[in-house]
């Protein structure tokens, strides 16, 4: 006897790959879905990361946060696909929205046209500016986590996120559409 403590059991066993999927899936799509704007790009992104993720699922789940290790996978699959197809114009969908209802649900737009009017907005951002603003009043999340997301310094985000709603309020602005504040 080494006279080491028996190691403690296990309280919770870690989650299976499936069920993790099946439960958190469609707020991966939904991230996703405000990323690309529009279904199909979407699942690819998601499917991507979760094909990537399989594998790794023993190491994954040994995370401090298994979610935001796939969110990040997310908007990593979602990075690489717009650097290699960022001359591609991609038409936003009639009547697809993010989450299924055709548009991009809000505080601020106070009607359909003006959730419409928000969504087109959006989608008009540069790249990194849309992810920064999505994953900022989408997913609410903080600066700090945003530049671990997508590997770029906190002053970065901030400008990105900055820049992006100051575009924004000008067009929308423009379009007589009001209600983008800054925090």
């Amino acid at each position: 006897m080494t006279g080491d403590p028996p190691s403690a059991p296990r309280t919770s066993a870690p989650p299976d790959f499936d069920a993790w999927v099946a439960a958190r899936g469609p707020a991966l799509l939904r991230l996703a879905m405000v990323l690309t704007g529009n279904a199909a790009d979407a699942e690819d992104a998601v499917q991507d990361a979760l094909a990537r993720a399989l594998p790794r699922w023993d190491r994954i789940v040994r995370a401090d946060d298994v979610d935001a290790y796939v969110r990040r996978m997310v908007v990593n699959a979602h990075t690489s696909w717009w650097r290699r197809f960022r001359r591609r114009e991609s038409p936003v969908e009639p009547g697809i929205g993010v989450l299924g209802h055709g548009t991009v649900a809000g505080p601020d737009a106070a009607t359909a046209d003006d959730r419409a009017r928000v969504w087109q907005a959006v989608r008009g951002l540069p790249e990194a500016q849309r992810t920064a603003v999505v994953l900022r009043y989408y997913e609410q999340l903080d600066y700090d986590e945003i530049a671990d997301l997508t590997g770029v310094r906190e002053g970065t985000v901030r400008s990105r996120v900055s820049r992006g709603l100051a575009v924004l309020r000008t067009a929308l602005d423009a379009e007589g559409v009001g209600g983008v504040d800054d925090e």
